[in-house]
């Protein structure tokens, strides 16, 4: 099934990637780890951007980034994600995970 972007969602190895250009990266990064070029692959991390709070006796969830793949590449964090279209709301989630982990040793990529 296609979104309104035309991206079709597609099952590899039991995980389910928002588009086939997602999937062929995993098997891509997949590749490179049996060949010891990266290594710790994780499909779809989590990072958190904003914590939970209380508004008026309200529970605000918390703002969340979940990207499409982290791995270890010569000693650094990378993580991606595969964009074919980038939404305003996407854009506003990137600055924020930049923001969020500034000072860290990770690297931080687009991949289309």
């Amino acid at each position: 099934m296609a979104n309104k972007y035309h991206a079709r969602k597609t099952k590899i190895d039991n995980y389910v990637f928002d588009s086939q250009r997602e999937a062929e990266r995993y098997a891509e990064l997949k590749l490179m780890e049996s060949a010891n070029e990266i290594c710790a692959l994780k499909v779809h991390p989590t990072f958190l951007l904003q914590e939970g709070f209380l508004y008026h006796g309200k529970y605000i969830r918390p703002i969340i980034y979940i990207a499409d793949f982290q791995y270890m590449k010569d000693g650094k964090f990378i993580v991606e994600d595969v964009k074919g279209i980038e939404t305003q709301a996407f854009r506003m989630k990137w600055k924020m995970l930049l923001f969020a982990n500034i000072n860290e040793n990770i690297e931080f990529r687009i991949v289309k």
